[in-house]
């Protein structure tokens, strides 16, 4: 039983929150092993990672990838939402039957969806009740439920929940989907929540520290953990966009304006495209005030991994190749 190595399995290593533990744990010197679709050769080594050929949809080449590993980092995301019902738990049950054979330790980012607004009345706690109004939250609470079966027979389990995730190489968000666009000058802040209302963003790198840092400590842990993360309270949801607003005006010497998401027109679109379809049963999440109690995190770790958020929001915009070139003088 792989306890107490320090070899790490990612799956989802090539996206947002994946590729940034991926990083991270490399930097703190762990062993880290990736799977990764479509290469041309069954394994590379590249940046001091060992990147092997297969799909977290086998369970065979799950397995065989975890030999030896002591924890398994689950972060893979059906690209585009796509096929996501049906994707999702099978590839779940592949980690949960790897990591039991190895004795290893699952680590699930978590998401707010798994609450309807039954929870919303303060921060909410570990312990509050689950009951989602969307298919996806739904499933959410399922991945969580089979993961607490498997800590009671052999594995244990990592779950770090968080608000919405921003930051460089951000992948599928809010953040790079919706208030600005990726790839593009920001003109304007399309701003989806209601004024007043309180948004709790995460940023990437952030909660990839606060998972190695508890991995770092998992001897202590239960075999069921779970910790919430406060990130950034956008506490009337102005902040945000008025962050990104001062980013952009100090790179680029123009100001974006701010302007309200169009959910009309996600309506009209939303039959067509699942990912839109998907950004619009989240809505209820961006009319209410949804903020999480870091009091347990705190409690453990002593502190929560926090970037400021100008900073934070900088890089974000940067690595999204959103701030052009800052201010180049005119060519001669």
């Amino acid at each position: 039983m792989a306890h107490d190595n320090n070899t790490v399995l990612v799956l989802g290593a090539t996206g947002g929150i994946g590729g940034e533990v991926t990083r991270q744990l490399r930097q703190a010197g762990w062993t880290v092993r990736a799977l990764r679709r479509g290469m041309a050769q069954a394994m590379k080594q590249e940046d001091g990672i060992t990147w092997l050929r297969g799909d977290a949809m086998d369970r065979q080449a799950v397995m065989g990838a975890a030999k030896g590993c002591s924890v398994i980092v689950h972060a893979v995301n059906p690209p585009g939402y796509r096929n996501w019902a049906q994707l999702v738990l099978p590839m779940l049950d592949n980690t949960i039957a790897a990591a039991k054979a190895e004795g290893a330790t699952i680590v699930l980012p978590g998401t707010v969806y798994n609450y309807g607004p039954d929870a919303f009345s303060g921060p909410i706690g570990e312990d509050a009740p689950q009951q989602p109004v969307t298919r996806k939250g739904a499933i959410r609470v399922e991945l969580e439920r089979r993961l607490e079966a498997a800590s009671r027979n052999g594995a244990r389990v990592l779950i770090v929940r968080a608000g919405d995730f921003f930051g460089p190489k951000a992948g599928n968000n809010w953040f790079s989907q919706g208030l600005v666009k990726a790839g593009l000058p920001v003109k304007a802040v399309s701003y989806p929540g209601s004024a007043g209302t309180a948004h709790q963003w995460s940023y990437l790198p952030d909660v990839a520290r606060t998972m190695v840092a508890l991995l770092a400590r998992r001897d202590r842990l239960e075999p069921f953990a779970r910790f919430h993360m406060a990130g950034h309270r956008d506490t009337y949801g102005t902040q945000m966009s008025n962050t990104i607003r001062n980013v952009v005006a100090r790179r680029t010497g123009t100001t974006p304006r701010v302007t309200a998401f169009p959910w009309w027109l996600l309506a009209l679109a939303s039959p067509f495209v699942t990912t839109l379809r998907e950004m619009r049963e989240m809505r209820y999440l961006w009319q209410t005030p949804v903020l999480m109690d870091n009091a347990k995190l705190v409690a453990f770790l002593g502190h929560e991994p926090h970037t400021p958020l100008e900073e934070a929001v900088e890089a974000s915009l940067e690595s999204m190749g959103c701030l052009g070139t800052a201010l180049a003088p005119a060519a001669a």
